[in-house]
């Protein structure tokens, strides 16, 4: 089989059919790894640093890369009983990077659901913000100043430019 074997076989997913085949693509599913991985941490620095427009270009290449990370583990799911037998310390090497992967992917998770948190707080306490100013400041019957009504509260336009 050619060296673009593990590329072609991104679109589908057929079973690999011998031990040379499988040790290409645990090659290269440790390269599309290696890949993903640098894009996310890539992207983890560019969300803590706040630069989320530079961190918005990478979608499409990370997109790309877990296309063919899961193709590649798909693949790789078919061949494990043939590298069980075969080559247990290939298998055992695919699992040990992807434990790893795995734990550094949990850390981008964990950034971008911080800064997803973060601008949702914002958002939420500029509407809060205008529709406090936009109500008008009344008085109740106790001499305390009351909420704005929920019919005060105007929708908020936000601008995705950046």
């Amino acid at each position: 089989m050619s060296s673009a074997a593990p590329e072609s076989a991104q679109t589908t997913t057929v079973p690999v059919a011998s031990l040379a085949e499988a040790e290409q693509l645990a090659g290269h599913f440790d390269q599309v790894m290696e890949s993903l991985l640098a894009v996310v941490e890539e992207e983890t620095k560019l969300v803590r640093d706040g630069r989320l427009s530079d961190a918005a270009k990478l979608e499409q290449p990370k997109a790309d890369l877990a296309r063919h990370y899961l193709a590649d583990a798909a693949r790789l799911r078919t061949a494990t009983a043939l590298l069980r037998q075969s080559r247990p310390e290939l298998l055992e090497s695919v699992r040990r990077r992807h434990d790893l992967f795995r734990s550094l992917l949990q850390i981008n998770l964990t950034v971008l659901a911080t800064a997803h948190a973060v601008a949702e707080g914002l958002v939420r306490g500029v509407s809060s913000e205008l529709a406090r100013k936009a109500a008008p400041q009344t008085y109740g019957a106790s001499g305390r100043a009351i909420a704005p009504p929920a019919s005060a509260t105007q929708p908020l336009a936000v601008s995705r430019q950046l």
